[in-house]
């Protein structure tokens, strides 16, 4: 015999359920999030439909298990595959998230042309209408007989359509607009997030379909809904960029069939996304020559080298305390480095306000930019220009030594088919570079930070 229902409260943040409402919720801490829900207990016909969406498994050996049918699609975008380990794998499930505006639905439907043209595409949106969707299609000139549109919301419904039409891709616009019918909560809440991603989940390795999830983010960036549905899912890739930049770059979180260090670089248009195939040269354009408080570095995004120009500031504070600001590199960073230079090297900027700037909107975390950081902002203190022809990289450690990073030679490499000609780079860093791996480059190894601005004037 089923229970009764019961009222409980839930914490719109974390999912955390409380017989009592409480002002803070004891799991996240966050204030002000429990909602009061009418939570019904399970009857067996519904545990028995549950069951019916998956198939009964059995254990297998694993040496009996085959992948020599392993089939990834791609995408017609060359950055967006890289992002992927090789395109979509059959049966995944990948979340896309970012801001608004940012280009997840746009980045969709431009896919939905080059996979129609040999796959039956089901596209899902509980945003817009399908004569919306039309409208946008024309403008990104997609028009493939094979793109199938569903407005719906009711995720057993969408089901049904996918068990009935039997595509071979599935797209969902987004996840937080879909709601589960035998859930009291509204759309967007944590259980029917968490809940529609199961059902989605179970859906695409039941029927061996890939499942491409759109996915909002809150006011402080992260995504909509709880922690387990980044769990949930095979992939999370997030959209990183400026709304007001043309600029996009696309970054795999987590990924279960591909690196997670990869970015897809893309442009903004009229028409739609464009890949960006030589996002250094893309980044670099524009830079500004025999002006001071500018520096390229190297910096690795997975196994791809990319150059990008760091603009640093240092000015006359016109308040007691000096302004730090970043845009693009780590703010403790930064401070770090500014007293690195001020008690090792002899750089004051304890009476300035600085300021560090990555151009282009990328968001750089490598250790490797901390000598191009800690350059730029010497080449503003004292007004003297960095040499154009020069690139630097290297990681600061606390005792104001420099220290070798990975993958000098592929930084070089980089570095030098876009026409510079002289590298800075910690001193240890050249000793174990590859021989005949350099060619055509002045190397300059560095063991003080001193010693490294010097080079580079």
């Amino acid at each position: 015999m089923a229970g009764k229902s019961k009222i409980i409260y839930q914490c719109s943040q974390c999912g955390f359920e409380t017989a009592k409402w409480v002002g803070k919720c004891p799991g996240c801490g966050e204030w002000n999030t429990m909602l009061e829900i009418l939570k019904e207990p399970v009857s067996p016909q519904k545990a028995a439909a549950a069951r019916s969406l998956g198939s009964r498994s059995h254990a297998v050996p694993i040496n009996e298990i085959s992948t020599d049918d392993e089939q990834r699609y791609h995408t017609g975008l060359s950055e967006l595959d890289r992002v992927l380990g090789g395109g979509i794998v059959k049966g995944s499930l990948v979340l896309i998230s970012g801001d608004p505006g940012i280009g997840k639905s746009t980045i969709l439907l431009q896919i939905c042309e080059y996979l129609g043209q040999s796959l039956r595409v089901l596209y899902v949106s509980g945003e817009e209408s399908a004569r919306q969707i039309k409208l946008r299609a024309a403008r990104l000139g997609v028009q493939s007989s094979n793109l199938l549109i569903l407005t719906e919301t009711d995720i057993q419904l969408v089901v049904e359509q996918i068990r009935q039409e039997k595509p071979d891709l599935v797209m969902v616009d987004s996840i937080q607009t879909m709601n589960h019918t035998e859930l009291t909560s509204s759309p967007g809440s944590v259980t029917q997030v968490r809940e529609c991603t199961n059902t989605m989940m179970r859906c695409a390795k039941a029927l061996d379909i890939p499942v491409i999830l759109v996915g909002h983010v809150n006011k402080d960036g992260a995504i909509a809904g709880p922690k387990v549905l980044e769990h949930i899912v095979d992939a999370v890739l997030y959209f990183e960029g400026d709304r007001q930049m043309t600029y996009r770059i696309l970054r795999a979180v987590k990924n279960r069939y591909g690196s997670t260090n990869e970015i897809g670089v893309f442009d903004m248009g009229d028409r739609g996304l464009k890949q960006v195939e030589n996002p250094s040269q893309a980044m670099l354009s524009g830079r500004p020559k025999d002006v001071a408080g500018s520096c390229v570095t190297a910096v690795m995004e997975g196994t791809r080298p990319l150059l990008a120009e760091i603009q640093g500031l240092a000015t006359t504070s016109g308040y007691g305390t000096p302004r730090r600001m970043s845009t693009g590199f780590d703010y403790n960073r930064m401070a770090l480095i500014l007293a690195v230079l001020e008690k090792r090297a002899g750089f004051y900027f304890s009476n300035l306000d600085s300021y560090v700037n990555v151009v282009g909107g990328l968001r750089l975390d490598e250790p490797a930019v901390d000598l191009a950081v800690a350059v730029s902002l010497i080449s503003s203190l004292k007004d003297t220009p960095v040499r154009e022809d020069t690139v630097v990289f290297g990681e600061i450690g606390l005792t104001g030594e420099l220290r070798s990073v990975s993958h000098s030679d592929l930084r070089i490499a980089e570095a030098a088919r876009l026409g510079f000609t002289r590298c800075v780079l910690p001193y240890h860093g050249v000793r174990n570079l590859k021989s005949g791996a350099v060619e055509g480059m002045e190397l300059i190894g560095a063991r003080t930070l001193r010693e490294a601005y010097e080079a580079c004037v």
